[in-house]
C-alpha cells in the first residue's frame, strides 16, 4: 500500500472511532483519510477500488455501531470546510455532502426557507441523510431532494436526478458511492412561523427520546403499519439491559450505553429485543442502524 504516500498528511491508520460516533463504541479503523478536496478523494476512492480495499464514509457518527474489532480499509471522514459548504441560492439550497443536519435544518428555519424542518433534531450529515432518506414520522428529507452529486469507488463523479435515488423508506440508491452535495428545493414562507414549526417539532423530540445520553437514534425500522418502539414496549422490553447497553426507559427504539459498555452489548441486546418481539408479535423487526 505505498500508494498511501501520495496523500501523506491526510492518512492517519490504527485510528480509535469510538470518539467519533454517538455510540462511543467500537475499535479502530486500519486507516482515515481527511481529503481536502473533491479531486483528492476521487483520486483515493479509485485508488483504493482499484486495490480492492474497502472504503467506507464516517459522518456525524449517528446511526452507526463500529463492532469492537474496529473496521479493515479506509474511513473517509468529509470534514474539511469544502465538504461542508452550503450555498443558499433563493429557494434552492446547495449543501454539500458533510454538511451538518441540524445546522442546515436551523438555519433554513431561520430564513424562512420551508419544507426541511421535519428533519428537526435529526443529527447527522446531509451524505448520510441521502444515504439512509433519512426522517421521522414528520417526513422526510427526500421530500426536498431534487438531485444528488455521487462520487462513483471508480472515482467518477455522477448527477442523478430524485427519481434515479431510489428513495424509499429509510433506503436509497446510492450504494458505494459518496454523496458530494445535494440539491434541495425549498418554498419562501414567514421565517416566524417556519421557525415555530422546526421549533414544535424539536421540543417533541427532546421530550420523547434519551437526549444527553449515548445513544444512536432509533435502531429498528417501523414494521408498515406498526411502530418499532411500541412493539419493543409491548414486549416489555423496555429497561432491559446486556452489559452497559439498555433499552431506553423514555423511547424503546433507543439503546443506550454508559461507561464501559462495548458494541458486543449492544448487538446481545439488539438480537434479544428482535426474538422477543418476533415471540411475542410475530413480527421480524429490521435493522435502521448501520453496522460496520
Amino acid at each position: 500500500m505505498n500508494w498511501f504516500s501520495e496523500f501523506a498528511g491526510r492518512i492517519e491508520h490504527d485510528v480509535p472511532l469510538s470518539p467519533l460516533t454517538w455510540f462511543k463504541l467500537g475499535g479502530c479503523a486500519r486507516h482515515v483519510y481527511r481529503p481536502a478536496e473533491e479531486e483528492q478523494l476521487a483520486r483515493m476512492v479509485g485508488r483504493a477500488h482499484g486495490d480492492d480495499i474497502p472504503t467506507r464514509v464516517l459522518g456525524a457518527g449517528a446511526n452507526v455501531l463500529i463492532r469492537d474489532d474496529g473496521v479493515d480499509g479506509v474511513v473517509v471522514r468529509l470534514d474539511d470546510a469544502v465538504f461542508q459548504k452550503v450555498e443558499y441560492q433563493g429557494e434552492r439550497v446547495i449543501a454539500a455532502g458533510g454538511a451538518d443536519l441540524m445546522r442546515l435544518t436551523r438555519e433554513c428555519a431561520r430564513r424562512g426557507l420551508a419544507g426541511l424542518e421535519c428533519m428537526a433534531g435529526i443529527p447527522g450529515t446531509v451524505g448520510g441523510a441521502i444515504r439512509m432518506n433519512a426522517g421521522g414520522k414528520h417526513g422526510a428529507i427526500v421530500e426536498t431532494v431534487s438531485s444528488a452529486r455521487l462520487l462513483t469507488p471508480e472515482g467518477d463523479v455522477e448527477v442523478l436526478r430524485v427519481e434515479q435515488l431510489g428513495f424509499g423508506y429509510r433506503r436509497s440508491a446510492v450504494g458505494p458511492r459518496i454523496v458530494l452535495s445535494a440539491e434541495l428545493q425549498l418554498r419562501q414562507d414567514d421565517p416566524r412561523r417556519v421557525l415555530a414549526r422546526y421549533e414544535d417539532i424539536w421540543e417533541r423530540k427532546k421530550t420523547s427520546q434519551p437526549f444527553g445520553e449515548n445513544s444512536a437514534g432509533c435502531v429498528f425500522k417501523n414494521p408498515p403499519g406498526e411502530s418499532a418502539g411500541r412493539l419493543i414496549d409491548e414486549a416489555g422490553m423496555k429497561g432491559e439491559s446486556i452489559g452497559g447497553a439498555r433499552v431506553s426507559r423514555e423511547h424503546a427504539n433507543f439503546i443506550v450505553t454508559r461507561k464501559g459498555a462495548t458494541a458486543d452489548d449492544v448487538l446481545r441486546l439488539m438480537d434479544r429485543i428482535r426474538q422477543t418481539v418476533r415471540r411475542q408479535s410475530g413480527i421480524e423487526l429490521e435493522l435502521e442502524i448501520d453496522i460496520w
